[in-house]
């Protein structure tokens, strides 16, 4: 009797979140999630997509109560405007860019030579309207000198997920995509960018007015700050702590 009231009270005090995860994320933000129900009984439905698409859901009134972005000027941007519960911000997961191939033939070790190459006919990166990750690749392009040379070759994803796609399938020869996608598919051939390339991608976390008095979404902020988490987010390539 005593361990049935007992798993009785444990549910009822379980909740259910929805979050929105930046696309670069995805994985992580699995694993992750299936600890944090084993670990807390709380759950957590996972909807993935460009920070800039998932912002234009928010403001649309989406039901989300938490993001996950893949910078930290989307969830300022929210905090500001009275959108997210103020002081729930941290930064949960630093991005590393890579130069990547899908043929493991094919060296990177001279960034520069590599995007020259005349066999390079397309490049890919994230749509920087809509992706810090594409905002990053851009400055990476521009601190090699090669924005402007490139224009004609680049060939842009909706998130950084589409841009490894669309190298990984061949479509594009060379793209600049997350660390944590190669680090995770161990195909091709890749290049980590160097930091001092392009402005550190500080990927944060915010609890959004939907979801203020939500358990879930309080108790899944907690857990990704804690080891499990960290330990995860590590191992999926990305950096944690503020570079």
């Amino acid at each position: 009797v005593i361990l049935a009231t007992l798993t009785f009270a444990t549910a009822a005090r379980a909740d259910e979140a929805l979050v929105a995860v930046a696309a670069n994320f995805a994985g992580a933000a699995q694993v992750i999630a299936e600890g944090f129900t084993r670990d807390t009984g709380h759950s957590v439905v996972l909807t993935t997509g460009s920070t800039g698409k998932l912002y234009a859901q928010i403001t649309q009134g989406a039901p989300f109560a938490m993001l996950l972005s893949a910078d930290a000027a989307t969830p300022e941007r929210l905090e500001a405007d009275g959108a997210a519960a103020a002081g729930s911000r941290f930064t949960y997961a630093v991005g590393r860019l890579a130069l990547y191939s899908g043929d493991a033939g094919r060296s990177l070790a001279d960034p520069k030579a590599s995007l020259s190459d005349p066999s390079v006919r397309y490049i890919a990166i994230a749509n920087p309207d809509l992706a810090p990750y594409g905002v990053a690749a851009r400055e990476a392009l521009q601190s090699l000198g090669l924005w402007d040379a490139v224009q004609a070759k680049i060939v842009m994803g909706q998130n950084v997920g589409q841009t490894f796609s669309l190298v990984q399938s061949g479509a594009a020869q060379v793209g600049f995509v997350a660390l944590s996608a190669v680090a995770q598919s161990g195909s091709g051939t890749w290049q980590e960018v160097p930091q001092e390339m392009f402005t550190p991608i500080r990927q944060q976390a915010v609890i959004l007015t939907a979801g203020a008095d939500n358990a879930a979404a309080r108790a899944f902020a907690a857990y990704l700050r804690g080891p499990t988490a960290t330990a995860i987010i590590a191992a999926h390539g990305y950096g944690v702590g503020t570079p």
